[in-house]
């Protein structure tokens, strides 16, 4: 298919979304501030690897720079102008020496590189992922999957070049250039100077480059992370794409991703590569002076400022080594620019703080016995959408409660609150009398188990997966977890059994088994409180039949919260809260509200009414 034009782009409804529901392009200024951060995670390996590096890389920068001093001024103007061949033999030979000297010291330079570059790049990515695992459901609300994968993986790839050669090769090209200046300077300051007198323009021009490079990059990372936002949205909904026909739309779609992906790097390669022809015409120009005014200075005695033979082609060795670091120094310098380009991504996330913070002084709650209270809490995910409107509530210690009411009238909210999630925007949840923002987030979350509609399986076999909720618990315990749920019987009659590999979320399962699987894991972590969010939903009605007395022995002496549309799941309920809008209606037990002939008797009579109806 043909790329789309800018035009055809514009238009197009889902890619005006896509462009602005994604990054966006962060405006800093190069700083070496934020360089020496981005070194802080070589200091680990400054007393070992590090040291070994520099170490390899002296001697083999010292030998390249002795070797031209060798060929020009001893052999040339020594041993060929005296014809002292023995001189000759013994120079040649330990030339040679000095080669192989400079290529072991080049190999441990190489090896130890690399493991310090691959060390530092495996830290920050730990770093990286440790930190966004910490973070707050806010911030997931706010970044896509693609975005964050390309922060995990393809920015933190770009500087594995930094790492692994880029850092101790500036080091080797900066002290060639300023060994190799000296010694120009110290044979012949006149030539010395007349070579480099370019090197003013070369930094001036170069200067002007270095805000384009470095924003055309940054725009690499912002496509990047489009694009992975736009195919992990499309591998995740494949099924919606293909129910509804929509294959052509989406392939128009990606290609307009893909497009803006392709000009970013075209555009961003274009510029990096402006500074290598500039470098090589340098040269050409240095050469033509070393030449023309060289030649000048050898046909004068040295009394008049002359230089001999050997000064010239030691200047010639030189010249060809001067513009390689040069060169290699402009490619370090756009290497540097992908570098910031994605370390600004990368410290962007590592900069973000939960908006769930915990105390310093917070309290470990050891042992939870579940009454749950909330006072005058008030909640707004912004300030246009406020969840819910000063509750009061209690649920006391071994209650089964029930959260009822349309989509959006604040359930979730409420069970997000009393896992801590979020916080609440004014108001206190508490549990056991202890407002939750002064416990540790681990001692409360340890003890609450949720199960949410969409049940999430990860890859790996059935018994790993019911073992997340307590990773050293026994097999048999495992096994008991799966009886209890009722899963046990469609587990036995899979192929392998507890050791059956399910493929990425599960999709060997149907949905009720997924969700079975997710009882038996919240069994097995034996919470004091249980959070079932729309869990029975997927589940046809014979085998929630069978689980239901499942789960009387799993909500026997817990607090329960269940959510739920299906009201005849809750009819066994202790209390039932009725909301809407983010407030409470009616409280009470079943019997109480039909009693009452209010809100719920009516959801209730509609919800009986629709059955009768099929």
């Amino acid at each position: 298919m043909a790329r789309r034009t800018k035009d055809q782009k514009a238009v197009s409804p889902h890619l005006k979304r896509f462009k602005y529901t994604q990054d966006q392009a962060i405006d800093k200024p190069f700083n070496w501030q934020q360089m020496r951060r981005l070194l802080q995670y070589v200091r680990p390996y400054s007393k070992t690897l590090l040291p070994l590096a520099v170490l390899a890389m002296l001697v083999s920068t010292i030998v390249r720079l002795v070797v031209p001093i060798l060929i020009g001024k001893v052999v040339i103007d020594v041993a060929i102008e005296d014809k002292n061949m023995n001189l000759l033999i013994q120079l040649v030979v330990g030339i040679a020496i000095l080669y192989l000297l400079s290529y072991v010291g080049n190999a441990l330079r190489i090896r130890w590189v690399n493991i310090l570059g691959q060390n530092v790049i495996y830290d920050l990515r730990k770093h990286l992922f440790s930190h966004v695992q910490r973070l707050s459901h806010r911030f997931f609300d706010s970044k896509s999957a693609g975005s964050i994968l390309v922060r995990i993986m393809n920015d933190i790839n770009s500087l594995q070049e930094l790492f692994t050669n880029g850092i101790i090769n500036l080091l080797m090209d900066v002290v060639t250039l300023i060994g190799i200046i000296c010694i120009l300077l110290f044979l012949s300051p006149k030539l010395a100077l007349a070579i480099m007198v370019i090197l003013p323009i070369m930094f001036f021009i170069s200067t002007k480059l270095r805000k384009r490079i470095r924003r055309s990059w940054q725009q690499v990372r912002i496509q990047q992370s489009r694009l992975n936002s736009h195919l992990n949205e499309s591998i995740q909904g494949i099924r919606i794409t293909q129910s509804f026909s929509q294959e052509r739309e989406n392939t128009e779609y990606f290609d307009g991703v893909n497009t803006d992906n392709f000009e970013s790097w075209r555009n961003a390669t274009k510029k990096s590569a402006m500074f290598r022809p500039f470098v090589e015409m340098s040269n050409a120009i240095g050469t033509v002076i070393l030449i023309s005014y060289g030649a000048y200075l050898i046909i004068q005695t040295p009394a008049n400022g002359g230089i001999e033979v050997g000064t010239f082609v030691t200047f010639a060795f030189f010249l060809g080594m001067f513009w390689e670091p040069i060169s290699r120094l402009g490619q370090m310098y756009n290497q540097l620019l992908m570098a910031m380009a994605a370390s600004e991504r990368i410290f962007e996330f590592l900069d973000e703080q939960p908006n769930v913070e915990e105390k310093s002084d917070a309290v470990v709650l050891d042992d939870i016995k579940g009454h749950i209270e909330f006072d005058h809490v008030q909640f707004a995910y912004d300030e246009e959408r406020i969840a819910l409107h000063d509750i009061n509530l209690e649920m006391k210690q071994g209650q089964t409660v029930a959260l009822v009411g349309h989509t959006g009238s604040g359930k979730s909210t409420i069970a997000n609150l009393i896992s801590r999630f979020y916080d609440p925007t004014k108001g206190a949840v508490k549990i056991d009398g202890h407002d939750l923002r002064d416990v540790t987030l681990n001692s409360v979350r340890q003890q609450i188990s949720v199960v949410l509609q969409d049940t999430f399986i990860f890859s790996g076999t059935i018994i790993e997966n019911i073992r997340f909720g307590r990773p050293d618990a026994s097999d048999e315990e495992v096994m008991e977890a799966a009886k209890v749920v009722g899963a046990d019987d469609f587990i036995q009659r899979l192929a392998n059994g507890y050791e059956t590999e399910v493929e990425e979320r599960g999709n060997i399962l149907s949905a009720g088994e997924r969700q079975l699987l997710s009882f038996a894991r919240a069994l097995l972590a034996d919470p004091k409180i249980i959070i079932l969010d729309e869990a029975t939903s997927s589940i046809d009605t014979e085998t929630e039949m069978k689980i239901q007395e499942a789960l009387r022995k799993l909500l026997h002496g817990r607090t329960a919260i269940i959510i739920a549309h299906r009201l005849s799941t809750i009819r066994e309920a202790d209390n039932i809260f009725v909301l809407e809008h983010g407030k409470i209606l009616e409280q009470g037990s079943h019997e109480e509200l039909m009693q009452l002939r209010g809100e719920y008797f009516d959801l209730v009579k509609t919800q009986f009414q629709m059955l009768d109806a099929m």
